[in-house]
C-alpha cells in the first residue's frame, strides 16, 4: 500500500492540473490542494511503513479514502481525463473500476495496517 502511495503522490505532483479539475468548483485553491494531498500521501506511506504510526496511518488513509471518493464521482460525472487535463474522460464507467478498487484499498489498508497490527 505504501508503494501505490508513493505511485498516487507523484501522480498529484505530475497530472496537478487535471487533478485540480476533479474537484468542485465551489472548492478554492484546488491547485494547492492537490499538492497537499500528494504530500499527505507520501506521509502515510512513511507512516504505514513506521511500526510507531502504522495504525493510526491506516485509520488516516481510510477516512482520505472515503473522503477522496466524493470527487472520483465528480471527476466520473464531468468525464474529467486527469491525465490530459481535459474533459473527455471515461464517465460514469470509471467509477465500475474506482470504487471497487476504493473498497479493495481499504480492506487492505484495515488488515494490513489495523487489525494484525
Amino acid at each position: 500500500m505504501a508503494i501505490i502511495l508513493v505511485f498516487t503522490a507523484i501522480g498529484h505532483f505530475i497530472f496537478t492540473k487535471g487533478m485540480s479539475m476533479m474537484i468542485p468548483k465551489l472548492i478554492p485553491f484546488k491547485e494547492s490542494f492537490v499538492y497537499l494531498t500528494g504530500i499527505f500521501e507520501i506521509l502515510l506511506a512513511i507512516g504505514l511503513l513506521t511500526p510507531k504510526f502504522q495504525t493510526i496511518s491506516g485509520w488516516l488513509l481510510i477516512i482520505y479514502l472515503l473522503l477522496m471518493l466524493p470527487a472520483n464521482i465528480y471527476a466520473s460525472m464531468n468525464n474529467v481525463n486527469y491525465k490530459k487535463g481535459t474533459f473527455d474522460g471515461k464517465g460514469i464507467i470509471y467509477l465500475l473500476f474506482r470504487i471497487p478498487l476504493q473498497i479493495l484499498f481499504i480492506a487492505w489498508t484495515y488488515i494490513s495496517a489495523i487489525r494484525f497490527f
